[in-house]
């Protein structure tokens, strides 16, 4: 097997102005990820499946990200080493760290109460915005194209051996796998499902095809 891989793949062009936009990208989608845990409505299926690993192994979401991803990475680097760059290390480094980070921010400044004692037209609002606010980072984290995240890119190595069934189909059901996987370790789980698997599944229908058509514009600036 012949592994495609080269260093020189990380230096991409326009290098520095794609780096300072993908780099504060990935860091917000880690708080913008805390807040959505937060409400409990619902995350992207990979943040899910990821809370509820981390529940049952009672770490960190930045140690479970860094394992999980660590492992599907492996998958990349033989199947689809082409699509490594700097923003596949920074998704799978930093995301889960900043999501651990915020939420202990959170618990000791009091956002954490605010979100747990207020009512539902308040806790709609902050989850619109959060929500929103990821699905904007997120466009642009995949538009820098320094990268393919190792999850994001699973399923379109999975594609590239289907051909004939579209990818949309791929990674619907691939992110309803990872909802499905989250489940599976939240009913291990003794204090149960972490989060909402009905939000997830929403977002895993919704998510791709949104982050897609936010994605458009924001390509154009980052070319």
């Amino acid at each position: 097997m012949k592994i495609n891989f080269t260093f020189k793949q990380f230096i991409v062009l326009n290098f520095w102005k794609k780096l300072a936009f993908m780099l504060p990208a990935v860091l917000l989608m880690g708080v913008f990820v805390s807040i959505l845990i937060e409400i409990g409505w619902g995350t992207d299926p990979a943040s899910f499946m990821n809370l509820n690993i981390a529940a049952v192994l009672n770490w960190g979401i930045g140690n479970t990200e860094v394992l999980v991803y660590g492992l599907m990475l492996i998958f990349t680097i033989l199947f689809g080493a082409q699509m490594i760059g700097f923003g596949t290390l920074a998704n799978m480094i930093l995301i889960g760290y900043v999501v651990d980070l915020c939420r202990w921010i959170w618990e000791k400044t009091g956002f954490h109460d605010f979100i747990a004692n207020g009512g539902f037209g308040q806790n709609l609002v902050v989850f619109i915005i959060a929500l929103l606010l990821f699905v904007i980072v997120a466009a642009i984290y995949m538009n820098a194209q320094m990268g393919v995240a190792p999850y994001d890119a699973m399923p379109q190595i999975i594609s590239g051996w289907l051909p004939k069934i579209p990818f949309s189909i791929i990674r619907i059901i691939f992110d309803l796998s990872a909802v499905g996987i989250g489940v599976i370790f939240g009913l291990i789980n003794s204090d149960g499902i972490q989060g909402s698997a009905v939000g997830s599944v929403v977002m895993s229908l919704l998510l791709g095809p949104v982050i897609a058509i936010v994605g458009k514009p924001l390509g154009k600036i980052l070319e």
